[in-house]
């Protein structure tokens, strides 16, 4: 695997090494070893998988509050997003910063999220599934989020906003 690292300290896109033929490819999408490189010892507790439908759908910004704030990896398995990615540490020189990059099937490409940050992204395609590694347990008192448009934080989202759910346009501006 190849680590990118992001202007967000801490955070990576990983790009898989895949190996193919004429039976089709394999490629290994996590390896403890390969990811103590970067920093990350804890163990993955849960995987979730969501699907979305239309193009231009945006979900997040999503985060857990301390003491439930959690890493994720986050892969697209159909369709393509744009994933972004926002630095809530108030220590960090990268606070309040924004980091967005397509990842998609044909990419493979994957967004390594540390604790602390806010994740969402923008359906880039019709049909987008994504599969998601969690180091916390889901815990509904500890999550939270940001408004897709806050501008305090400026995203440029590639294409227009089509849907967003009801608990996404309630989040509060900072």
């Amino acid at each position: 695997m190849i680590f990118t690292s992001t202007p967000l300290s801490g955070s990576f896109l990983v790009t898989p090494r895949v190996l193919g033929d004429t039976r089709g490819w394999f490629m290994r999408t996590f390896c403890k070893n390969s990811f103590a490189e970067i920093g990350h010892h804890k163990e993955w507790v849960q995987m979730n998988h969501s699907y979305t439908a239309l193009k231009g759908t945006v979900r997040g910004l999503h985060f857990q509050q301390p003491p439930h704030a959690e890493i994720k990896l986050v892969r697209c398995i159909a369709g393509a997003v744009y994933d972004v990615i926002v630095d809530l540490r108030e220590n960090s020189p990268t606070h309040l910063q924004w980091f967005g990059a397509e990842i998609s099937a044909l990419n493979k490409q994957m967004m390594y999220i540390p604790e602390g940050f806010a994740h969402g992204f923008q359906a880039l395609t019709d049909d987008v599934e994504l599969v998601y590694c969690h180091s916390e347990f889901y815990t509904q008192a500890a999550e939270s989020g940001l408004r897709h448009n806050d501008p305090r934080i400026g995203i440029q989202w590639p294409l227009e906003v089509v849907e967003l759910s009801d608990r996404d346009r309630q989040h509060p501006l900072l």
